[in-house]
């Protein structure tokens, strides 16, 4: 049976306060492939952003272990850690993180930057992604030209121009309207797929988590499937 591409077993994590510790997440175990998609739900305080960063590799458990494509990102130093990140992890936030005096398509070309001069192909992919997220007119736009919709597709452009194994996403909608919210979580569902990642959202909404195809819920720490029990 071939092994999934992203593996996380038995995740702990606790923090230091007032002295003692406070286990924020409990032996989560997660495993998912390229194209499949997967969304957490929880209330605030659950652990769903803490989560989120140690599958992305931004912060150590304090068990457990993470693996992408058979690679423990935690055991990686300084600038491979940086680079392994920018390879193949894309992040999407609630706030897009635009660079205000940058292009639409300068902003989607920001993690090419950080690895090599832009090369001709790379504009080509950066055009494709913008319009696929349906900017294919405001491309030479800068952020404050933009509505707060078409500000969010263009960081889910730029979450995907490097080809991620991994693209995570954190309240993504949070601060869009009703119709921008649907439209850029049906945009972030069907470009993971056609890409393909494997995309991990976590989010209060219920009717983004529907656009999803597995859910499950953080509760006391540990990951609760839709219907099921903690696992």
């Amino acid at each position: 049976m071939p092994v999934a591409d992203l593996v996380a077993e038995n995740i702990t994590k606790q923090f230091e306060s007032a002295g003692q510790a406070l286990a924020i997440l409990q032996g989560v175990s997660l495993e998912l492939s390229a194209g499949q998609n997967l969304v957490i739900l929880g209330p605030s305080g659950a652990g769903k952003s803490t989560l989120l960063q140690i599958l992305g590799g931004l912060d150590p458990p304090t068990s457990g272990t993470v693996q992408l494509r058979g690679v423990n990102p935690f055991e990686l130093a300084g600038r491979e850690l940086a680079r392994f990140r920018n390879a193949n992890i894309g992040f999407i936030f609630q706030d897009h993180h635009l660079l205000p005096q940058l292009s639409a398509l300068e902003n989607v070309l920001i993690p090419v930057l950080a690895q090599q001069r832009v090369q001709r192909t790379s504009v080509e992919r950066a055009e494709q992604l913008l319009a696929a997220v349906g900017l294919s007119q405001r491309m030479n736009h800068r952020p404050g030209q933009l509505s707060g919709g078409e500000r969010q597709r263009v960081a889910v452009a730029r979450a995907l121009i490097m080809q991620p194994v991994l693209v995570l996403a954190d309240e993504p909608t949070g601060s869009l309207d009703t119709a921008s919210a649907q439209a850029v979580g049906q945009i972030l569902c069907d470009l993971s797929e056609k890409e393909p990642a494997i995309l991990v959202c976590v989010t209060h909404s219920e009717a983004l988590a529907d656009q999803f195809h597995r859910r499950v819920s953080l509760a006391n720490g540990r990951i609760v499937e839709a219907n099921q029990s903690s696992i």
